[in-house]
């Protein structure tokens, strides 16, 4: 369903990289209900969703990732930190994941989708062979993440998006050292505490002319 307009604006002009949370302040079960879901809808080249996301609201891992943040402690005081991983080295059997999910949900058979499995296996030999693969992956992370923050804002809900982190410490902490995935960016979400300055920091943007071309 539509929102108005103006609603929308608001909400991102609300939003801001929240540097205290309120620690007691907890996101509801219906509101991080949405929020993963936006996660899980976020769109992605070819429809491969190359990634996996670490929702941590334990503590004690909360508070080890914060000295693999360089200590900042949005980490820990946050009610959810989501870890955006990438899948590295896509691979056919990711592929045919992907083709049986779109068989089961569109009611497909798997020979009709032989084209675009052609297709999509020619688009990853290509960037493997130019050694691009992990990189064209990554950059899908980050539409993922930009859907999870504006969704958040929508809510009312707070996040700071964090790339300050050692990726390998993250890696180690979460259990992905050695495995297909590895650590890309953080995002804490939780809910501004009062006296954070940067709440009421106007926010700093060139005019729409001058970042906007329309033609």
């Amino acid at each position: 369903m539509p929102i108005p307009a103006q609603q929308l604006v608001e909400a991102l002009n609300w939003r801001y990289a929240t540097k205290k949370f309120d620690s007691p302040k907890k996101i509801s079960p219906g509101d991080w209900d949405a929020l993963e879901q936006s996660l899980v809808l976020s769109p992605s080249s070819i429809g491969l969703q190359p990634w996996k996301f670490f929702v941590v609201t334990d503590q004690a891992v909360k508070n080890q990732l914060v000295a693999a943040s360089y200590h900042q402690k949005q980490a820990a005081e946050c009610s959810h930190f989501v870890v955006f991983s990438v899948r590295r080295d896509l691979d056919a059997a990711h592929v045919d994941r992907h083709i049986s999910r779109m068989v089961e949900i569109r009611g497909v058979t798997a020979e009709s989708l032989d084209k675009f499995r052609t297709m999509t296996m020619r688009n990853l030999e290509t960037a493997r062979a130019a050694g691009t693969l992990d990189t064209w992956q990554t950059h899908q992370i980050y539409i993922a993440l930009g859907q999870f923050m504006a969704s958040a804002a929508v809510l009312g809900i707070d996040t700071c998006p964090m790339e300050g982190i050692e990726p390998e410490k993250y890696d180690e902490i979460l259990g992905l050292s050695g495995t297909d995935y590895a650590t890309v960016v953080a995002c804490a979400a939780g809910y501004r505490l009062g006296d954070d300055k940067y709440a009421a920091t106007k926010k700093v943007r060139f005019k729409a002319d001058d970042v906007v071309v329309r033609i």
